[in-house]
């Protein structure tokens, strides 16, 4: 009887035994072949998952000229998951940080995630990276992928080229395609092609030993994803007139914007005083950028081009006289008397021209007075307008069709719009109160108008017309060369008659011939020209110039402004004149023999489209002769 029950016992605990055999087999087989569990967690001991970063699409100028190009640079990532002891202060030399830095770095990565690499050190320079490479093994957790860094060339068009930066929190919450250590455009070209420049990223997975070492491709490189170059793109920039504007800028405030008008191009843009664009990559980016930051007296980051706004001064005569000839006020032969002044109650807005004047002498002569009455008549024309406010409300949708007001919506990131009040901005302001003279000095480009200097550009461009306008743009061709971009091509008509234009033009003419723009004279080209001296409350008057060239067929116009400057015809002017001569003369008609006409003396040069020296020697001679 004991025999059976021990024989009883002994079946049980066998089989007992073999069940719990046949458990741990079928677990050990789930876990080795049928789930994906374990082979998972032994692939993410055993591989590495990098992300291949794409080379940013180049810039040039409309000439092939590089504006930016990449350069090599390398992250140190980390995983915080796969961190294990290491010397801190090692590392902390390495990368000449605190050890402080290094914990909050490891910090803010595992808040991120823990098993998910990033970035913990950015744009490593070559040097560095050799030197840390030799020491990685001894740092279990991290490890270096390349990518490009933006290098440029020449130290010219830091406003419009752009820098990128490290994209933000809400940069990756609105677009899964960043993480958290990507780069961005943030602002210029680099921002308003981002989509473009950016390309499209891959990843790679690496076999890693115990030492932290890559040792090979997985499956040799059959899962790896390449990673898409961005596009390369062609700017209207020419950078030989970029720098020789930024030359003629130095030590001075202002911005020069330089258009052909045909197409829209920007030829050239100025924003003075600027910067290299250079400091703003590389270890130093933070650094540097803290430092022009804080410049509050030069404000070397503000793009005075694009975000200054101006009382545009006597060139905003221009755009009212179209608006007089358009709305019936006055026509080429209405004369207006000038006693030497505009009054205004007991204000008398002064005025150096004196006598009876037409249209075209009032341009010639920059007449205040001329300018004053025909603003005047044109918003308090009752016959046609009521009251006060829908006249003004006229006289303001002409101004904003001539492009001020508003903005372009084009590849200029940032744009400002300038100050144009509304007639309910008066109306509050003077209690429904006013009148024409109560703002006659917007007349003549003061008062409450305020205009960035690409708008007035772009009204130059419109006269050039005589009549319409392409959109200022700074991209010509995406891709290739050929492949131009059409985005930007439609005729924007201003709603002013052709015919009105030829009164303005001729005299923008004779005043560049015997009237207040004589030194933008170019021998040989016909030019048009407009002096303005913009009144500042702050200081010396803002110096203002803004001219077409050649007249018969305009090729370039260009706009000047110069902070303090003082009269227009003093600094703006020449070196408006000098912009178009570099383009008009310089690279459009130079003879067979070389031979340039400058004023007062003829100079034979050997000329050569590439050569900065002979441009620096025109300039002197010019310069000299000009007093600048």
């Amino acid at each position: 009887m004991n025999h059976q029950i021990a024989s009883k016992k002994y079946a049980i605990i066998v089989g007992v035994m073999l069940l719990l055999a046949a458990v741990y087999l079928v677990k050990l087989f789930s876990l080795q072949v049928i789930s994906k569990d374990y082979k998972e967690a032994a692939k993410n001991n055993a591989l590495r998952q990098i992300t291949e970063h794409p080379d940013r699409g180049l810039i040039y100028d409309r000439n092939d000229s590089l504006l930016v190009f990449n350069d090599a640079a390398y992250d140190l990532m980390v995983v915080p998951k796969e961190l294990r002891t290491f010397d801190t202060m090692d590392l902390c030399r390495i990368l000449d940080i605190t050890k402080e830095d290094l914990i909050k770095r490891i910090e803010k990565a595992s808040a991120y995630s823990k098993i998910i690499p990033s970035l913990f050190a950015q744009q490593m320079s070559k040097e560095d990276y050799g030197y840390l490479q030799e020491k990685l093994y001894k740092f279990p957790g991290f490890f270096v992928q390349s990518r490009t860094l933006r290098s440029y060339p020449e130290p010219i068009a830091a406003h419009i080229l752009g820098y990128v930066g490290e994209v933000n929190d809400k940069t990756i919450e609105d677009d899964p395609y960043y993480k958290m250590g990507d780069y961005i455009g943030i602002s210029g070209i680099e921002k308003a092609y981002e989509n473009e420049l950016r390309g499209v990223k891959g990843q790679r997975l690496v076999l890693v030993d115990v030492n932290n070492r890559e040792v090979g491709s997985y499956h040799n490189g059959e899962e790896d994803i390449r990673a898409i170059p961005g596009t390369s793109l062609w700017s209207t920039l020419d950078m030989r007139l970029q720098r020789y504007g930024e030359q003629l800028m130095q030590n001075k405030r202002g911005s020069i914007v330089a258009i052909e008008p045909k197409t829209g191009e920007i030829l050239c843009i100025v924003s003075s005083p600027s910067y290299d664009p250079n400091l703003l990559v590389g270890k130093s980016r933070s650094k540097n950028y803290t430092m022009l930051w804080r410049d509050s007296i030069k404000k070397p980051l503000f793009n005075r081009a694009l975000q200054a706004m101006y009382p545009p001064g006597s060139t905003f005569k221009l755009a009212n006289g179209l608006i007089a000839e358009e709305e019936g006020i006055l026509d080429a032969n209405t004369i207006y008397n000038c006693p030497g002044g505009y009054q205004v109650g007991s204000h008398l807005i002064g005025c150096h021209h004196r006598g009876g004047t037409n249209l075209v002498a009032a341009v010639q002569h920059s007449c205040n007075t001329y300018f004053c009455k025909a603003f005047y008549n044109i918003i308090s024309n009752k016959r046609k307008y009521p009251t006060i406010q829908e006249g003004y409300t006229a006289w303001r949708n002409h101004i904003v069709k001539l492009g001020f007001g508003t903005t372009f919506d084009t590849d200029l990131p940032y744009e400002k719009k300038g100050i144009l009040p509304t007639a309910e901005y008066f109306d509050k302001r003077y209690n429904r109160s006013w009148n024409g003279n109560t703002v006659v000095s917007m007349g003549i480009g003061q008062g409450e108008v305020c205009v960035t200097p690409i708008q007035m550009a772009n009204m130059l461009a419109i006269i050039a017309n005589k009549g319409y306008y392409i959109r200022p743009h700074v991209i010509k061709a995406i891709g290739s060369k050929d492949n131009l971009n059409t985005q930007y091509m439609d005729r924007v008509d201003v709603g002013i008659r052709s015919e009105y234009f030829e009164p303005i033009i001729e005299g923008m003419e004779m005043a560049a011939i015997a009237g207040t723009a004589r030194r933008a004279q170019i021998p040989g080209i016909r030019i048009a020209g407009k002096t303005g001296t913009a009144q500042n409350p702050h200081g010396r008057d803002h110096s203002v110039f803004a001219m077409i060239s050649p007249v018969e067929d305009p090729q370039i116009v260009v706009f000047c402004l110069v902070e303090n400057g003082g009269w227009g015809a003093s600094v703006a002017c020449p070196i408006a004149s000098l912009i178009a001569f570099i383009v008009v003369v310089f690279y459009e008609r130079n003879s067979d023999n070389g031979l340039i006409c400058i004023p007062g003396r003829k100079v034979r040069l050997e000329i050569s489209l590439e050569s900065t020296l002979t441009a620096i020697v025109i300039t002197i001679i010019i310069k000299r002769q000009r007093g600048i």
